[in-house]
């Protein structure tokens, strides 16, 4: 991998993302107006400030992971993958390229997205706004690469479309969001003590509720770090020059 090249192709992805404000707009925007329909139902209630941070979780990483995998893929179906390869360019730099960018997207997102459910939905912070932030980007960046590496996979869209129910929804079930994961069924339980999301929402709640000191949050990022470089490692690995 050359650092000089990867990051030309983060420029030329953050180029061609600056000319698509839908997509500009469903980064950015969508998450935040999901985590305010949440907080909207559960106006006058304590609701909010249970699953709040567990929204703060789920929208970004959802859109990240639809968005990257979709926008790979299109790279793939019209030959702009064999074309950038062809050229010293490795897949490594590639992978580590749209990471990078869409990394960088994900800072972004977010600050909006914490921001807008602390200030705006008045989310309840017992710990640190930056380190809610720190997790939150940590876990927006966790679903583009788990993006990357269904792309690497799918063929069309549709494909896409379909990994989700395979490793976006037993995520969302195991998470902790409906009940606590200390009181799902010991098999069920452990499964979701492997699933990188439930460290994600639990770092959150975590830092929202001041639950846990620093060194716990940590070793909850640690964990999202270890997925983060699994996924690009094994999506680089496999990326495919071509779809049929």
């Amino acid at each position: 991998m050359n650092p000089r090249r990867t990051l030309a192709t983060a420029g030329r992805v953050l180029a061609q993302i600056r000319h698509d404000p839908r997509t500009i707009v469903l980064l950015l925007v969508v998450p935040s107006l999901l985590i305010g329909l949440v907080a909207w139902i559960f106006s006058d209630t304590p609701v909010f400030d249970r699953i709040g941070p567990a929204m703060i979780a789920l929208f970004p990483f959802i859109v990240m992971f639809l968005v990257t995998s979709i926008t790979t893929l299109r790279e793939r179906r019209t030959g702009t993958l064999e074309r950038l390869l062809s050229m010293p360019l490795g897949k490594g730099d590639f992978i580590l390229g749209y990471t990078l960018a869409f990394g960088l997207l994900a800072v972004l997102q977010s600050a909006v997205a914490v921001g807008y459910a602390v200030w705006v939905c008045g989310l309840t912070i017992a710990g640190s706004v930056w380190l809610l932030l720190a997790v939150a980007v940590a876990d927006a960046v966790l679903g583009t690469t788990f993006g990357l590496l269904a792309s690497a996979f799918a063929r069309t869209e549709f494909q896409v479309v379909q990994f989700m129910p395979a490793l976006v929804f037993p995520q969302i079930l195991l998470g902790g969001i409906f009940l606590p994961r200390d009181q799902l069924p010991d098999a069920l339980r452990i499964i979701s003590d492997w699933l990188p999301l439930s460290h994600a929402i639990d770092a959150l709640q975590a830092v929202a509720s001041n639950s846990q000191d620093a060194a716990y949050i940590g070793g909850e990022l640690l964990i999202i770090g270890a997925w983060i470089v699994g996924a690009v490692v094994v999506g680089s690995i496999t990326l495919r020059r071509r779809t049929p």
